[in-house]
């Protein structure tokens, strides 16, 4: 016994891009962990491989709040869950990519040390960070998975035409429903 054929077509592309971008994500993190040198001061090219940790968010914001940055992932991906049942299917797809970067980082939180000087306990793991560019904050595959995911799923649904009930509703599998011209005003 499977997933039923209506929630497998709905929510089927949003979990294999969740599981693709969490895998790709915690193995390129073990992988830095294991083999990369710090970031320091060192001069470094436009675009490097060195390990840096981050207790906060984008640009370092919220440094050292670790359990309210996770809540607003958790926050984030519920939402995401909850949109994808009206989204089509590429926008389906996008969001899994974005809520497998939120899970990504948030498994480094849950199960990474904090860094030096912050007080262990829930959510205050630091977040690996090893992409390193000359005019961007290191950054890792969650972060980029976030940010490409979260610009191109604003594209799509930007570019989307709306299911209203003039037009008739959108199914899970992405097809329309039609409305009934008995029933709708015109």
């Amino acid at each position: 016994m499977g997933m039923p054929s209506r929630f497998r077509v709905a929510y089927g592309g949003l979990v294999a891009a969740m599981v693709v971008v969490v895998s790709l994500d915690q193995l390129s993190k073990w992988w830095a962990a294991d083999n990369l040198d710090a970031c320091g001061a060192a001069r470094r090219s436009t675009f490097d491989l060195c390990l840096a940790f981050n207790q906060g968010m984008a640009f370092s914001a919220g440094w050292g709040r670790g359990p309210l940055i996770a809540a607003l992932a958790v926050a984030i991906v519920a939402v995401l869950l909850w949109s994808a049942r009206t989204a089509p299917p590429v926008g389906r797809l996008l969001m899994g990519v974005v809520a497998g970067g939120a899970v990504g980082n948030l498994l480094d939180r849950a199960f990474r040390e904090p860094l030096v000087g912050i007080t262990p306990g829930f959510m205050k793991g630091a977040v690996v960070d090893f992409l390193y560019t000359s005019f961007w904050p290191t950054f890792n595959v969650a972060d980029s998975a976030v940010v490409v995911g979260g610009i191109l799923l604003a594209i799509v649904l930007w570019r989307t035409p709306e299911f209203d009930e003039g037009h008739g509703s959108r199914e899970p599998d992405g097809t329309a429903e039609p409305t009934d011209p008995e029933t709708s005003a015109s």
